[in-house]
């Protein structure tokens, strides 16, 4: 076996290795948690600036206003996921019960 060869093996090895590492640390797992906890946090932010959006009447809604033409994507997504109520109990169950 030449060195190149050794090279070649150990290349191929390696490559195999290292994305095993990425994928099992980095993209699967963490991934989708810290994406979740970003949506929950999202949505108490969303919920806290425009309460009224469920009938929660709040003097803060007047201020936060402002902010709909900036939020307004993120809004409509929001009050989707909010309105199908069995989705968000389902992930919260899904949270603390594996």
């Amino acid at each position: 076996m030449t060195v190149a060869d050794r090279i070649a093996a150990y290349r191929t090895v390696l490559e195999e290795w290292v994305r095993g590492l990425y994928h099992g640390l980095f993209s699967h797992p963490a991934y989708e948690k810290i994406e979740q906890e970003a949506e929950d946090l999202e949505d108490a932010f969303m919920l806290a600036c425009f309460p009224d959006a469920f009938g929660i009447p709040s003097p803060v809604s007047y201020y936060t206003a402002e902010l709909l033409p900036y939020l307004e994507d993120e809004y409509e997504a929001w009050e989707r996921r909010m309105w199908d109520r069995q989705s968000v109990i389902e992930r919260k169950g899904h949270q603390y019960h594996f």
